[in-house]
C-alpha cells in the first residue's frame, strides 16, 4: 500500500499584499526587477524605537524597509567599499 502526498501550489501572495490586506498580488515594479539583488538581515531593536519608526513611516506613507535601507545607505555609502572616504 502506498500513500500518495499532495501539497498545495504556494500562495502568490508577497508580504506588502498581506500587509495591506490586498487579495490580488500586485505587479512587480521595473525598478523591482531591474534592481541589485536582495540580502536580507534581521536586528533586534527596542519596542519603543520600532514604535516610533512604524507610526513616522504610516504617517508619510512609506515602507518601514525603504526608510531604513535610506538611512544605511547614508551612514555607509557605496564609496567606502572601494576603500575611499
Amino acid at each position: 500500500m502506498s500513500k500518495k502526498v499532495s501539497f498545495a501550489p504556494k500562495p502568490t501572495k508577497t508580504a506588502d499584499d498581506w500587509v495591506q490586506g490586498s487579495d490580488i498580488p500586485q505587479p512587480k515594479k521595473a525598478e523591482d526587477t531591474a534592481a541589485e539583488k536582495m540580502k536580507r538581515f534581521t536586528i533586534d531593536v527596542p519596542a519603543n524605537l520600532h514604535a516610533r519608526i512604524k507610526v513616522a513611516c504610516a504617517q508619510r506613507g512609506t515602507k518601514m524597509a525603504d526608510e531604513i535601507r535610506a538611512l544605511l545607505e547614508q551612514k555607509f555609502p557605496e564609496n567606502l567599499i572601494n576603500g575611499k572616504s
